[in-house]
């Protein structure tokens, strides 16, 4: 493979994908690849439950790793959906070769984390983290914590990149060929990626923060993203 076309391959895979492909020997097909993934985040969070007496969190880390393995799966689904269509080479640039999701993704986890550790220690009662691994929390525990919050944060800003470039697209490129029922179908998909996220809801419903944050998202990307289907099938009918 050329230069060319190894530079033309990583503009069509998320990062996610790109990681993934890029661990030697291993070539799983996409279903295998969640299992795995969601096998080794469950199990870890079973084996640090069990070695730390940390059961009152399982609930809430299942619900976690849930979001992050399944959102795994719609990723990889909504790439290849996308890669199966003729789109014009700057929507694919966008989407997947500027890695914005991934600084999105980032943003995110920095206001998390400066929540979880900064501001809801602050307002007196029980922090969230106290609840979930105790007022000394093991290091395990936390490292693990946090590789899961920053998988489900990376969801939420792909969620966000790819409602933003759908419907940056829909209107740049407003013709027949791309309001087609296919491309709508890409757009419903982000909408089922984003609305996945409300899992965390119930788990949250005692931060008004985080739940404001979790709906917010989820709302926005469905009215960006509901604005894309509207311009398709408005395009497709003149």
């Amino acid at each position: 493979m050329t230069n060319e076309e190894q530079l033309e391959e990583a503009t069509r895979l998320w990062t996610y994908e790109g990681i993934v492909d890029a661990v030697p020997g291993v070539d799983l097909p996409d279903w295998a690849a969640v299992v795995v993934q969601f096998a080794l985040f469950e199990g870890a969070l079973l084996a640090l439950a069990w070695a730390y007496d940390l059961w009152q969190g399982v609930l809430a880390g299942t619900a976690a790793v849930v979001v992050a393995t399944a959102g795994s799966a719609l990723m990889l689904t909504l790439g290849r959906s996308i890669r199966e269509l003729e789109t014009p080479a700057a929507y694919r640039g966008l989407l997947f070769g500027s890695r914005i999701e991934v600084v999105l993704g980032l943003l995110s986890f920095v206001g998390l984390v400066t929540y979880l550790f900064v501001y809801d220690p602050r307002q007196g009662g029980t922090p969230l983290l106290v609840e979930l691994l105790g007022r000394e929390p093991p290091l395990p525990a936390v490292y693990f914590t946090l590789l899961v919050l920053w998988d489900v944060c990376y969801r939420i800003g792909t969620a966000w990149w790819a409602s933003v470039v759908g419907f940056w697209v829909a209107v740049r490129y407003s013709d027949e060929s791309m309001a087609g029922t296919d491309f709508r179908r890409v757009d419903v998909l982000t909408v089922a990626f984003a609305l996945l996220q409300l899992v965390l809801v119930p788990f949250v419903r005692g931060e008004p923060f985080l739940v404001l944050a979790l709906v917010g998202h989820v709302a926005a990307v469905v009215i960006v993203s509901g604005a894309a289907i509207f311009v398709r099938s408005w395009s497709g009918t003149i």
